[in-house]
């Protein structure tokens, strides 16, 4: 039966057809496994939410906002800002076809980050009757209703979760002008205990931060959470970092952020004061000071074996690793501009009230330990309209080094070239360090990676990169030094009503056969299809089709995902559907597949086995100030009787969740 709801289905999106994309849809593309794995897609898409609700004016922009834009790359924006001084005021966003560095994907994903507007007159510090009255509220509230009972929702021993089953948020934000914003987020994950047993203060997580900027000679001013990217950091960067198909679109521009933490979650933040200070008009100097509680394992003796960031608070166990240890933070940098060159000192200081004592593990043998961390870093870039460079190189107390540095030649209008090389030394240890990389830290890892971008013409597009990357010491899974080989090639067809992708992606990483004597080479071969046809501005229909094979321990493992996608909007009201069906040998086979959902709220799950996913999601907008969404979600499972394991446990086959969210402006 549910083999002929699964061809209804299809045979009914297929009949349907979406609008404009989002620029969630534009951006996706460049969004890889391992960004969903190593959850930096949530960061991104938080942040870029944030941005795209306060679009750029780019009549009245600096180099500096357009930098905040991870996707542009350095000749880009350079490119803009040079447009902008020769022929503003820019009256249409048409113009930016006028700008030779802006491809058509750039130029599709920018247009939901910048607007054209008139230029105001602004004032050093603004007016706090014009903040009051002109300054906007933003008020969000979210609820996650799972329509099933997992393993921990029911027991009654105390073994189980100590709160309800529901997930919840509260968001309020005041923003004037981008320039004043205030703001507070109190999130609650399902199972935490709500105003009972030992969270009494209510939600379990309060992000509240304030942040000020252009304020004359006071650039940014934040107090509160907030997070800090340094350079290409390989000292600080508690905000997000794309992967390595990202990192082509962006040319691995270095970017330097302050913004503020309005996030639910609870991992890469700081908490106390940070400020840019423009010193001269070539001279800028960053400050800040954190101090805030940690999640930690312990060991018997009292010192921290491992550094939590997940932030889950539902059971007894957990809930005697919360803040049970305390970072304190120092650090700062100096830095020059000169048109488009610049160059940085950083410094980052960091304390933990306990010893870290990591597990005594092969692998992690040089992993951060002690409690006290010092690292300094020297970042640098150059940019002409042809060609770039960046990096950055650091140094920690015990005298190791990483680097990481890029080059790209803009050989012709329409094809892009990049080497970035990058050399992590196995005793380099940085807390808060995340940069490029095959491996999950900025530790033990030397590689190479060249990438390009080819428009052959308006309507075809070509990109692929090629990454190769030696660990000199031990590696999880990996007994001994290893290799790990990275290619992608993908390709971009637009005309007129249609647009089609494909991409394929081949991974060899090495780890221990059997009875961990010697290395094995572990292919991995993953392939995407996917087609967009739009039919009017109200209707459009997607379809991709992924393929994935996998060479396991004993055999290879394979599967396939066939999703369809449409949308219809019809003056205020939207909906969207999505429906999936998979079929994998394993969990080392699983596949993704995005889906729409509310906002914040980032859904790229994978999926493995035998199943059905599909959700509905409406969204109605009733006027300028309120807009209501309901998400109605289910996963099917053909091949089990229960999903999941331990606590997380569900005894049925199927999963169905609904997704609440109310939003009201004024």
């Amino acid at each position: 039966m549910a083999r002929y709801v699964m061809i209804a289905m299809f045979c009914w999106l297929s009949l349907c057809s979406f609008g404009q994309d989002s620029w969630q849809d534009a951006l996706r593309q460049w969004l890889t496994v391992e960004d969903m794995e190593e959850d930096y897609g949530e960061a991104v898409m938080e942040q870029l939410a944030e941005m795209a609700a306060s679009p750029i004016n780019l009549n009245q922009t600096t180099r500096e906002e357009l930098e905040a834009l991870p996707f542009l790359t350095a000749s880009q924006v350079e490119g803009i800002m040079e447009y902008i001084y020769r022929y503003a005021p820019i009256r249409s966003m048409g113009e930016l076809k006028m700008i030779s560095s802006l491809d058509f994907h750039t130029r599709q994903l920018l247009e939901y980050f910048v607007c054209v507007g008139a230029e105001q007159p602004r004032r050093i510090w603004p007016r706090l009757s014009d903040v009051a009255k002109y300054g906007r509220h933003t008020f969000v509230a979210s609820g996650k209703l799972p329509l099933y009972d997992r393993k921990g929702d029911v027991l009654s021993d105390g073994s189980g979760y100590l709160g309800y089953k529901y997930r919840h948020d509260i968001r309020y934000q005041f923003n004037y002008n981008d320039r004043v914003k205030l703001g507070l987020t109190a999130a609650q994950d399902a199972g935490e205990p709500f105003f009972s047993g030992e969270n009494r203060q209510g939600y379990d997580h309060y992000s509240y931060y304030l942040q000020l900027r252009q304020m004359g000679r006071l650039e940014e001013l934040n107090l509160g959470m907030y997070r800090v990217k340094m350079g290409m950091g390989l000292l600080m960067n508690t905000s997000f970092s794309l992967g390595k198909l990202a990192t082509l679109q962006s040319m691995g521009r270095t970017t330097r952020m302050l913004t503020a933490h309005a996030s639910r979650s609870q991992g890469d933040y700081l908490q106390g004061v940070a400020a840019t200070l423009r010193i001269s008009k070539r001279w800028r100097m960053t400050a800040f000071a954190s101090y805030r509680a940690l999640d930690a394992t312990l060991n018997q003796d009292g010192t921290a074996r491992t550094l939590l960031r997940d932030g889950y608070h539902r059971t007894q166990t957990e809930l005697s690793k919360k803040h049970n240890t305390h970072e304190t933070d120092l650090g700062g940098s100096i830095g020059y501009r000169q048109g488009t060159l610049h160059a940085n000192i950083n410094m980052v200081y960091t304390h933990l009230d306990r010893q870290l004592v990591p597990q005594q593990v092969l692998y992690k043998r040089y992993a951060a330990s002690g409690a006290d961390f010092t690292n300094v870093s020297i970042d640098y870039g150059y940019t002409t309209s042809r060609w770039g460079v960046a990096g950055e190189t650091a140094v920690n107390e015990q005298g190791a080094i990483a680097t990481v540095n890029t080059i790209n030649w803009r050989a012709t209008d329409g094809l892009t070239l990049m080497v970035l090389h990058r050399y992590y030394d196995k005793r380099y240890t940085a807390l808060h360090a995340r940069s490029f990389g095959e491996g999950s830290g900025v530790q033990n890892e030397h590689g190479v990676y060249l990438g390009a971008k080819w428009n052959v013409s308006r309507a075809l597009s070509l990109y692929g990169y090629v990454d190769y990357a030696h660990f000199d010491w031990a590696r999880y899974q990996a007994s001994t030094s290893s290799d790990a080989f990275d290619a992608l090639l993908a390709a971009s067809y637009v005309k007129q009503l249609w647009r089609i992708e494909g991409r394929y992606r081949m991974r060899i990483r090495q780890r221990d056969n059997t009875d961990t004597k010697r290395l094995e080479n572990r292919p991995e071969h993953r392939l995407r299809l996917r087609a967009t046809f739009t039919v009017s501005p109200q209707w459009s229909l997607q379809t991709q089709a992924d393929g994935v094979a996998s060479s396991g321990a004993y055999r290879w493992q394979k599967g396939v995902m066939l999703g369809q996608h449409a949308t219809w909007q019809w003056r205020w009201l939207k909906a969207d559907a999505h429906v999936a069906w998979f079929r994998t040998d394993s969990y080392d086979a699983r596949l993704y597949q995005y889906e729409p959902s509310v906002q914040y709220d980032f859904s790229f799950p994978a999926y493995y086995g035998h199943g059905l996913r599909h959700a509905l999601m409406l969204q109605a907008t009733v006027g300028r100030k309120l807009a209501s969404i309901v998400k109605y979600g289910t996963t099917n499972y053909f091949d089990r009787s229960t999903i999941g394991s331990g606590l997380q446990q569900v005894s049925h086959s199927s999963m169905t969740d609904i997704l609440l969210q109310l939003r009201y402006k004024f």
